[in-house]
């Protein structure tokens, strides 16, 4: 059997530096459980540590050695229950000891004995080591031993304590900075009322971790409203409501101070848990939502999931998180009011304009597209009763409305079933579900909306004390499309849409009001300025008939023009030949008669020297007939000189003809001319082509009624679109007599003459011309035309 030798000596050192190295808890017990159980041999050894000394438990932190243990063991339980007692080193013989006194300990071997050495820092349990001695119980120096360990360990157990709960709370607020954050980030995404109050619910029981969240508001009277509800809490439901002295979330409402109950015997929690035995609330915490030094909420906390009751830290983290929320719920309702301003500024503004007109079209269109800049529709429309029956005659967007339309059409019936009702209809689709009292009603609207794709439907009657005029509705893709502060508005819209409209109605049903209406209308306006004002526009009004009478203007008749086709020839050969010499180039400018090119003329040449031989044959002959009187012989020869005097003149000719000339001046037009070289031409053939640019002819069309003023010899300027920076000086040539279709119209052309030496002017330019034709009063020149319209209208109508 082994044996424990003497005492061993406490390596100082080697302890310190092994536990200086490693701050948490566990690593330093581990170091000290495998330091006992190296230098006892046949021992198992655990180190115990109490972390919190408010609610002591020893927790086992290490071990080491044949042995397994429970992590946690009750503070005052066996043998561990003793030390907590007795705070003093003490040995236990397993033999005497009951097995429920060390239970704790899973032993797998038979133990000899148990050692326990505490851990006490300043009068203060930290701690302790158990040692189970397997073949013999520890001596006095062991134990003695052990003694100097524990004063060694025990301070840097209780330093490693402090440090981890130091630790512990520093963790525990940067997680809490974090969810704060956090929940700052989420309550901040959105400005939406709606969105928020649901979203404020169920964060606040995610971190707090708690059964359930109740969200109250203040409502109308003084009175909260349970408004959301995240968890179960089935001791208060949405939609109840509380005033002061019913309830908790009241009673905070009443005076501001927030409220922790932590006794699930608290009166104020068997009130509320009165019938609900089964699922009691044991715990709850209460904070005001204060917004701007007003109450606007209670945020209600029940029941922590984890069993235990709220703390202060609850407390503290439940009305910090109330602060962020309230924030939050402020700049909401900043967005609220400034959305309700909107919808105000809209009414004032469509009841303005409804109210300043007596005009029913324009009150019609005031009333369905004015409200779009608040409400978020896509159709809305007006019928109205007429005769017995229900006809539509305004619709947004839409300046006239085709009754043949399908869309109309299906619009009509709605509208039609619609005005049977005398209340206002609301209904929406959401999915499949469309939201509907009647099951007739959710039918209609479900095949309604699958025909037009809308979602969202609300018409409302139009009625006075004289009886119905018509139906407004609205519409839209979005079933929530229409929040409570856009249904006050429509509500309100209606009141004087139905005032406006039964006033235009009325108005218009007075003789010739059409003609009138505008000629008093102006009446009006022009007696309710001030005199000064009043007798500003009579002087302007008579300089303004004082300059069209006496003022002179020069009168220009206007017409398109279109550059004509230039004058041009296309140079011929006159006989066969092939290309010899081209004189001349693409683009050169050349005189009337030039030689552009030649042909070659060797056969002609040969021909005009056999002539030319022949003549002076015949004339020598004649000659010697003439010498020996022979005049018979001499008339024959005469008779064949003539004959080739002829042939020699046309033998020359032919050969001038080779020489290809320009009979007119211009400018060569042919591409790559002198590509020809070598080419055969015969008669017809076209060589080349000249073009005459020294001028230009421009055809104006001048319409019917301006036709007699153009005379031939007229100055004209005009303007071509490919040469916007040059006026063009022209003179009318001729004036076709002839009128010609140009379009839908008939135009009689006038040709200009414009010179055009440096050749800008091209065929098939189009522009604008003007042809002055002289002087006229100014009224003359400007109101011409609706004059000649306006007398053409007189006389169709009465024939004079």
């Amino acid at each position: 059997m082994a044996t424990h030798s003497s005492a061993p000596a406490v390596p100082v050192t080697k302890v310190a530096a092994a536990l200086l190295v490693r701050p948490e808890t566990a690593a330093r017990a581990q170091v000290i459980a495998d330091l006992v159980c190296e230098l006892l041999p046949d021992s198992a050894v655990v180190v115990y540590v109490i972390a919190d000394q408010n609610d002591p438990a020893w927790t086992a932190k290490a071990k080491a050695g044949e042995i397994q243990v429970a992590n946690v063991v009750d503070f005052d339980a066996g043998t561990l229950g003793a030390i907590a007692v007795g705070r003093a080193l003490q040995t236990f013989d397993c033999g005497t000891l009951d097995r429920g006194e060390f239970s704790h300990l899973d032993i797998r071997r038979k133990a000899v004995s148990l050692s326990y050495v505490p851990l006490i820092v300043d009068d203060v349990l930290v701690g302790a080591i158990e040692v189970i001695a397997y073949e013999r119980a520890l001596p006095a120096a062991a134990l003695q031993w052990l003694s100097g360990l524990a004063e060694i360990v025990a301070p840097a157990m209780a330093a490693a304590l402090a440090y981890e709960s130091e630790r512990d709370i520093s963790l525990q607020s940067i997680s809490r900075v974090t969810q704060m954050y956090d929940l700052e980030k989420v309550f901040n995404s959105t400005l939406e009322l709606d969105e928020l109050l649901p979203m404020i619910a169920k964060k606040f029981a995610d971190v707090m971790n708690v059964q359930a969240v109740n969200l109250w508001m203040l409502g109308s009277g003084e009175e909260l409203q349970l408004v959301h509800q995240a968890g179960y809490d089935p001791t208060v439901t949405v939609g109840s409501a509380q005033r002061a002295g019913e309830g908790i979330a009241a009673d905070v409402s009443e005076n501001g101070e927030s409220v922790l109950i932590d006794d699930g015997d608290d009166s104020r929690l068997q009130r509320r848990n009165a019938g609900h035995e089964d699922t009691a609330i044991f715990s709850l915490m209460a904070a005001p939502l204060v917004e701007v030094d007003s109450l606007v909420g209670v945020v209600e906390a029940v029941n922590r999931n984890d069993g235990l009751p709220f703390d202060e830290d609850d407390h503290f983290l439940l009305t910090n998180m109330c602060e962020t929320a309230s924030n939050a719920l402020h700049n909401a309702d900043l967005l609220q009011a400034e959305r309700k301003l909107e919808v105000l500024e809209a009414l004032v503004k469509v009841s303005n304009e409804i109210t300043s007109t007596l005009d029913l079209d324009r009150v019609l269109q005031a009333i369905v597209n004015e409200p779009n800049s608040v409400i978020g529709y896509e159709r809305a429309a007006i019928a109205l009763e007429g005769r017995g029956k229900l006809q539509i005659k305004a619709v947004s967007g839409a300046a006239k409305i085709n009754p043949q339309d399908p869309d109309i059409v299906r619009l009509q019936s709605l509208l039609e079933w619609a005005s049977l009702s005398n209340s206002p209809m609301l209904i929406s689709q959401h999915g499949e579900q469309v939201d509907a009292e009647r099951e007739e009603t959710a039918a209609k609207f479900r095949a309604y909306f699958e025909q037009t794709g809308m979602r969202g439907f609300h018409s409302l009657p139009l009625a006075d004390d004289d009886g119905r005029i018509g139906i407004l509705s609205f519409e839209s893709s979005d079933p929530d499309f229409l929040s409570t502060a856009h249904l006050e508005m429509i509500k309100v819209l209606a009141g004087q849409a139905t005032v406006a409209l039964r006033n235009a109605t009325l108005y218009r049903e007075v003789p010739f009001i059409d003609l009138l209406e505008p000629i008093l209308s102006r009446k009006r306006k022009f007696l309710a300025m001030e005199k000064r004002r009043r007798m500003l526009m009579v002087g302007a009004a008579v300089a303004a008939v004082v300059f069209l009478t006496a003022v002179p203007l020069p009168l220009r008749v206007a017409g398109s023009a279109t550059v004509a086709p230039v004058r041009s020839a296309r140079i011929q050969p006159e006989v066969p030949g092939m290309v010899q010499r081209v004189e001349v180039q693409e683009g050169d400018a050349v005189l009337q008669g030039a030689v552009l090119a030649q042909l070659d003329d060797w056969q002609y040449r040969s021909a005009l020297a056999e002539a030319q031989a022949k003549y002076e044959s015949a004339v020598a002959a004649m000659d010697r007939a003439l010498a020996s009187n022979d005049g018979t012989e001499a008339g024959i020869q005469r008779v064949q000189a003539d004959y080739w005097n002829s042939e020699v003149s046309r033998a020359r000719q032919r050969l001038q003809k080779t020489l290809l000339r320009t009979p007119i001046a211009g400018r060569v037009a042919t591409a790559r001319i002198q590509d020809l070289v070598g080419e055969s031409l015969h008669p017809g053939d076209t060589f080349a082509e000249v073009v005459d640019t020294s001028h230009a002819d421009i055809d104006v069309a001048v319409e019917e009624a301006d036709v007699e003023r153009v005379r031939n010899g007229e100055n004209a300027a005009v303007k071509l679109e490919g040469l916007p920076n040059h006026t063009f000086h022209a003179r009318v040539v001729v004036v076709s007599p002839k009128a010609e279709l140009n379009g839908n119209q008939r135009v009689f052309y006038a040709r200009l003459a414009v010179p055009n030496q440096e050749g800008l002017v091209r065929s098939g330019m189009q522009g604008e011309a003007k042809v002055s034709t002289g002087w006229a009063p100014a009224g003359w020149v400007l109101l011409r035309r609706p004059a000649i319209w306006l007398w053409s209208k007189l006389w169709s109508w009465v024939g004079w």
